[in-house]
């Protein structure tokens, strides 16, 4: 009886002893554990990981445009003051920042900007290697419009004697083409751009109107002074007015021009699959798409110039159905969209192209990989309050049976050349999966897996400059080698 009595009150001290421990554990808040900063033309991102979920509040002001975001539970650490140093003088939309400790377990954060913004705030909760992740971006007023993205990108080439109308060279295999006359001096899109030129632009919006006082209440007195307002941004140049009199010509020219979505895989957040030795498949993606970019940039199909357009052209994320929208909306007539597989075993090797499927996966390695890769909104984070509408309508499958019957047709065009240049096919046929990123209804769509990132001899590979060159000179020729056969269709693209 003694005994027992003795067990009970160590149960009792230990229980004690642990409940003491919780209480201490839920007193002393979050840990922060990592903070990153994601600038791009499109939008900043930033992010804040802990352990455990933050809870935030933030405000927006102006003259000059300023974010103040307070962050509750926490107090001020060493890794949320490298914030500081994160922010580069090329940020878009972030001049500096300041943060404090703003009251006890309140830390504020005070964001600088260059120009107004729409911010969102929103939480995700852990998913792969990322704990719990609060996610500010910073979107400008008005939003980045594709198409103008593209044209201001020719305009930047310009100066240096882009010869988008130049011929490509021939494709082994491909029929000869027709005879023709040279094509015209005028680069369709330098009138594509004139056109723009001369429209009256909207009409400048208001200055915000800030209530009280210019800084919100409670805001912290500034670690630094406040920066010097920044100055506008100079004016786009303008291209010439079009002559007098060519409008039906230009009209009748501007048609032909023929975009190529490219789709970089990953980004930002999502560093997509990471081979043996560290190499981040976002990284080699993106730099397959601008060797690719330039090829596109430099050829012509039957003398119509072609042009490509990124989805991302730097190290941010981009949601799926954000990747399908800005394909339609510079309405390409291709959309590629570039990945290095990866698989649980090194062993796995080899390059695979895979098109829509309406009615299932080609295989269970397929339906493995879309799954796998139609998860990465997960990974690099989507505020679903804002974008579930305009995704749950991207990814509805409208995609016609004509449409996937193109798609096949692109991808045996791109997996053919894959197979002359050497490199190993995973599958000698184009594969079929429920890819989100795949369902444009009106543009052949193709995703080509490059190789295994997982294998090392593959991975090795996929670092060289001289590999992802002539990566980009086959799915280029692919490209060349299906417009041979199933010439674009002519469209009037408006702005």
């Amino acid at each position: 009886m003694k005994g027992r009595g003795l067990k009970r009150r160590v149960l009792l001290q230990g229980g004690s002893i642990a409940l003491m421990l919780g209480v201490h554990q839920i007193a002393r808040g979050a840990t922060i554990l990592a903070v990153r900063v994601w600038p791009a033309a499109d939008y900043t991102r930033v992010t804040i990981e802990s352990d455990a979920r933050l809870s935030s509040q933030q405000l927006v002001v102006g003259s000059p445009p300023r974010l103040a975001v307070d962050i509750e539970g926490i107090e001020l650490s060493p890794e949320l003051r490298e914030l500081v140093g994160k922010i580069k003088p090329g940020d878009p939309y972030i001049n500096g920042l300041r943060v404090g400790q703003n009251a006890p377990k309140v830390v504020r954060i005070v964001f600088d900007l260059k120009q107004a913004v729409v911010p969102q705030v929103f939480s995700l909760a852990p998913v792969a290697a990322y704990k719990h992740r609060l996610v500010l971006d910073l979107y400008p007023e008005q939003a980045v419009d594709p198409m103008e993205a593209l044209i201001a990108e020719r305009l930047r080439d310009a100066p240096r004697g882009g010869n988008s109308n130049n011929s490509s060279a021939a494709v082994a295999g491909a029929p000869p083409a027709p005879a023709r006359p040279a094509p015209p001096a005028v680069d369709p899109l330098g009138d594509l751009m004139a056109q723009q030129a001369v429209r009256p632009g909207p009409p400048a919006p208001p200055p915000p109107v800030v209530t009280g006082s210019e800084r919100p209440t409670g805001l912290p007195v500034p670690l630094s002074p406040p920066p010097p307002a920044v100055a506008a941004a100079p004016a786009r140049p303008v291209a010439p007015p079009v002559a007098a009199g060519r409008g039906d010509a230009t009209a009748s020219r501007t048609d032909r021009i023929i975009i190529v979505a490219l789709d970089p895989g990953h980004g930002g957040e999502d560093p997509g699959a990471i081979g043996p030795n560290g190499t981040r498949e976002k990284d080699i993606v993106l730099q397959v798409a601008h060797r690719l970019r330039e090829r596109i940039n430099a050829s012509s199909v039957n003398g119509s110039p072609m042009r490509a357009f990124l989805t991302r052209d730097a190290d941010f994320f981009v949601p799926l159905g954000v990747r399908v929208q800005k394909a339609r909306r510079v309405q390409a007539d291709l959309f590629v969209s570039i990945h290095a597989d990866a698989f649980t075993t090194p062993a796995a090797r080899g390059a695979s192209v895979f098109a829509l499927s309406q009615s299932g996966a080609s295989s269970s390695a397929a339906r493995w990989l879309a799954n796998k890769e139609n998860d990465a909104d997960k990974v690099g984070g989507v505020n679903v309050g804002n974008h579930e509408a305009q995704v749950q309508r991207a990814l509805l499958d409208m995609s016609t049976t004509a449409q996937i019957n193109d798609s096949l047709k692109l991808g045996g065009a791109m997996l053919g050349e894959i197979k002359g240049i050497g490199a190993r096919l995973h599958k000698g046929q184009v594969e079929q999966a429920g890819f989100a990123v795949l369902k444009a209804p009106d543009i052949p769509s193709v995703l080509v897996e490059t190789a295994f990132i997982s294998n090392p001899e593959e991975e090795a590979n996929l670092r060289r400059v001289d590999y992802q060159e002539n990566l980009a000179d086959a799915l280029m020729r692919g490209i060349q080698r299906y417009f041979a056969q199933n010439p674009p269709l002519a469209r009037s693209r408006q702005l």
